[in-house]
């Protein structure tokens, strides 16, 4: 997708705030004619506002009806309005909600203090008064904003690291690709010191190597099996078996299946809601190119995992689909996989680290586990140094 600088204004291509081009889609005819812009949840992403202030500023402005449906990520404005002149009312929104009137950078957070909105800007630390004569501010102070999630302060604070030439590459800086994203900037840097640790050689040398072979696996699975552990269950199993193995059963036999029908095969046999579907979920939907797949099924994930329970259920699955499936493939890979589930906004930091923390016999064999866990330590300790920066920050 498109990016453009957040502030259009700047021609510098190097400016280091982005976010996607606005596009919009006319539908329907004569009076029921409205505008859907499709990418409003990726906009507003990379503002750090929720989806529904840019929708109603729209209003606002246009004098115009609005709708924000937010479960489906559906946000419309009534009438006809082309891309071009929504991003420049865009403009508008970013100038008076997002943009810090000291510094001119967008890296604020909205604070509602005593009916006032205050711009909290975290590059220079000033606080300035919104515009409270605008309409909008009055269904901003009654709608507050969610405190940013520490995923989205990190991505502003390590775009802010790349274009300063800090971070922990040669010469203070991240070693990135020139098209790279700022949005992959973690990301990048997890893989390539991942990729460093040549991984199947150490567990070699320290003989971990584990038979992969069908065989072998239907052996483990076997085995598994007399100490109460089914293919989807967990030691602790007490709940019919059957209803997951049916669920995983029918994931497994499906070609690409919607999330849609995902949820209703979930809910038709009584497993949707339930942590260790959350398992199978995990472990059936994906392959070999997990780290390419979870992006296209956030939505589905963040329907399945709302609980703490789920959240380590679900890196079970994670670690039966590495550890007994596509080990080989994989193993060297689990940095990228779990910062493509930290990405999707799925796993707390709390679960990653206590997950990380020692091998478990839960979802799969002990010696499994420790291969997993292993492998995951790059990420591991990069999360668990963020969490101890935010500790810091918001300490202080």
């Amino acid at each position: 997708m498109a990016t453009i600088n957040v502030r259009r204004d700047v021609k510098d291509s190097f400016y280091r705030y982005k976010m996607p081009r606005l596009v919009s889609k006319v539908e329907g005819k004569g009076n029921g004619i409205k505008t859907v812009v499709p990418n409003m949840t990726e906009i507003a992403r990379a503002l750090s506002r929720p989806p529904a202030y840019p929708t109603k500023y729209f209003g606002c402005e246009l004098g115009a009806q609005v709708k924000c449906d937010d479960k489906n990520e559906r946000y419309i404005v009534n009438g006809e309005h082309d891309a071009e002149k929504l991003q420049t009312i865009l403009d508008g929104f970013i100038s008076k909600f997002v943009l810090c009137a000291s510094c001119r950078n967008p890296e604020t957070d909205i604070l509602i203090k005593n009916d006032d909105i205050l711009m909290d800007c975290k590059a220079c630390g000033a606080q300035n008064v919104a515009d409270m004569r605008h309409k909008l501010s009055t269904y901003i102070v009654k709608n507050p904003p969610a405190q940013a999630s520490k995923n989205q302060r990190r991505q502003r604070k390590a775009a802010t690291a790349q274009a300063n030439g800090e971070g922990h590459g040669p010469g203070g800086g991240f070693v990135e690709d020139e098209e790279a994203s700022d949005d992959d900037i973690i990301s990048q840097r997890i893989n390539k010191e991942a990729a460093g640790l040549n991984m199947e050689s150490k567990l070699v040398q320290e003989d971990w190597s584990e038979d992969t072979s069908e065989a072998a696996v239907a052996q483990r699975m076997k085995e598994l099996a007399v100490k109460g552990v089914g293919a989807f269950g967990t030691e602790d199993d007490d709940e019919g078996e059957n209803k997951y193995d049916l669920f995983g059963a029918w994931l497994e036999e499906q070609e690409n299946p919607a999330d849609d029908d995902i949820i209703a095969k979930a809910e038709e046999l009584g497993v949707y809601g339930k942590y260790k579907a959350c398992q199978v979920l995990v472990q059936c939907i994906f392959d070999e190119s997990i780290a390419t797949q979870i992006p296209k099924r956030v939505k589905l994930l963040r329907k399945f995992i709302t609980e703490e329970k789920h959240q380590k259920a679900a890196l079970g699955g994670m670690e039966r689909l590495v550890g007994l499936e596509y080990k080989d493939v994989l193993l060297k890979k689990v940095p990228t996989i779990l910062m493509k589930l930290y990405e999707a906004d799925v796993i707390e930091d709390d679960v990653f680290i206590k997950w990380g923390e020692k091998p478990s016999k839960r979802y799969v064999d002990k010696d499994i586990s420790k291969e997993v866990k292993k492998a995951a330590k790059p990420f591991l300790e990069w999360i668990a140094t963020a969490s101890e920066e935010e500790s810091e920050e918001e300490s202080d």
